[in-house]
């Protein structure tokens, strides 16, 4: 999956396990292991989805030894993830999850 619009761009983030990644990431770059380990998740389930984070260039990959270890796209995706982070905590406390939490997708 190459990211070549936004519609593909933002179906990244939509993904659980995907978005669970790139949070873990942004605490420090970390191997398959200690990325199962953060997010609780299957070594298959994280391989998998960060061949697609890889794939998009939301994050990059390192190998060290035996171990490869990942970490956030510190051009865009870092950046982008302070931004969203600040827009979360100033304009989505509370009015986004009391507006929506009736929404049932279709």
């Amino acid at each position: 999956m190459k990211c070549m619009s936004y519609e593909k761009f933002f179906e990244v983030f939509a993904n659980e396990t995907r978005l669970k990644i790139v949070e873990s990431l942004v605490e420090s770059n970390k191997n398959v292991s200690d990325i199962c380990k953060s997010i609780n998740e299957e070594q298959s389930k994280v391989s998998h989805n960060l061949k697609v984070l890889h794939d998009c260039n939301f994050i990059t990959k390192e190998r060290n030894g035996k171990h490869v270890f990942y970490s956030l796209n510190k051009t865009t995706i870092k950046p982008m993830l302070k931004i969203v982070d600040k827009h979360v905590h100033t304009f989505c406390k509370d009015n986004c999850v009391k507006k929506h939490e009736n929404y049932i997708p279709r």
